[in-house]
């Protein structure tokens, strides 16, 4: 159990602008990572070991990309008791994403809505960080560990300047650049705060992005004697039909699995909320259902044993297991973790564990 109670923390960082608020947790993170005082946020793990595309996840509860973008805090998210962890959207090139203010909370709902737009320091900036993780430092001596070590996800993306045309270009230099370094890489279709990428996610955009990057993986796995698994995310805005096609393009390409879902541009779940109308996807409670229903049919169009991580709306234990009975095999969080702080992770790590155990 962490020595500081997020209860504590949270009314000061609810105090500053949204962003300033991420900012000066990132960067404490980022000093007391690796130091005692860490003891302040780290908590034990939750062992509920699942194999997921070819890789031993220690528990079924992650971090979603978003939250580090420049993969500066590894090794003090992993002491919170997650399972794995997802670091990006990363892009090629550094980019200052969308002006500000840019980010709001809207707490009547346990919802963020943010138009960031990829701002990140860069492909190289990244992989530095990276590689300064002890977590990655120690991955090969701990693979023969009876406890599995945490996952490292990799998520990549396209600089805004980049002409939808020529997205994939930016997706494979990047898929180029983290390959070595990742447990498995998330391609980000499905962000809505980078003009025309959820375009991406169309027919013939999606396949033939898949089909390069399925192309480009085959190169690497040659290349490097190691198959590294690629994961698709994609929004909670699709309909039916469009995700019967997602699906059957994730295993035309061989596509070793999905995250379900981004942030929703719909605002029916919070209409007359102050901020509602801003511009940005929306994340947190609301868009649970809609990322479930996602989840639910992925899992009726793509079967049994096709890997899906299920992400939106978890605020509580009970949310993380309603995505695992919509179909997920494990989960991710962001906005609950803002709300509710790291004992969110060991509440939903240890509610999916007991409900598997009881099966």
């Amino acid at each position: 159990m962490p020595l500081l109670p997020y209860a504590l923390a949270r009314p000061f960082l609810f105090g500053l602008d949204a962003e300033t608020a991420h900012e000066l947790t990132m960067a404490s993170l980022a000093r007391t990572q690796g130091t005692p005082l860490s003891l302040a946020y780290c908590a034990g793990r939750v062992d509920d070991p699942i194999e997921l595309a070819g890789l031993r996840f220690p528990n079924r509860v992650g971090l979603a990309a978003g939250l580090d973008k420049n993969a500066r805090c590894i090794d003090g998210l992993s002491g919170m008791g997650f399972g794995f962890v997802e670091v990006g959207t990363v892009t090629p090139e550094a980019q200052s994403g969308n002006p500000k203010p840019r980010m709001f909370r809207l707490p009547e709902a346990n919802a963020l809505i943010n138009r960031l737009g990829f701002n990140n320091d860069g492909l190289d900036a990244f992989l530095a960080n990276v590689q300064k993780s002890s977590v990655r430092r120690q991955a090969a001596g701990r693979a023969t560990d009876k406890t599995p070590r945490l996952i490292l996800g990799l998520n990549i993306g396209k600089n805004a300047a980049t002409p939808i045309e020529n997205a994939a270009d930016d997706y494979l230099q990047c898929l180029s650049g983290v390959y070595t370094h990742a447990d498995y890489v998330t391609v980000n279709i499905s962000s809505p705060n980078t003009e025309n990428l959820r375009a991406l996610q169309s027919d013939k955009a999606l396949d033939d992005l898949l089909g390069r990057i399925a192309e480009r993986r085959e190169t690497l796995a040659t290349q490097h004697g190691k198959r590294v698994p690629v994961f698709v995310k994609i929004a909670p805005d699709l309909d039916a039909g469009q995700i019967e096609v997602v699906a059957a393009t994730l295993r035309r390409h061989a596509m070793d699995g999905v995250v379900a879902t981004n942030t929703t541009l719909g605002r029916n779940a919070v209409k007359g909320m102050r901020h509602a109308e801003e511009a940005g996807g929306l994340s947190g409670a609301p868009v649970l259902e809609a990322s479930n229903r996602v989840i639910s049919q992925l899992r009726s169009a793509l079967g049994t044993g096709f890997p899906i991580i299920g992400v939106g709306g978890i605020i509580s234990a009970g949310d993380a297991l309603s995505k695992i009975r919509a179909g997920a095999d494990v989960v991710q969080i962001y906005t609950g973790l803002i709300y509710r702080g790291p004992a969110l992770v060991t509440e939903a790590a240890r509610a999916i564990a007991q409900h598997h155990a009881g099966k």
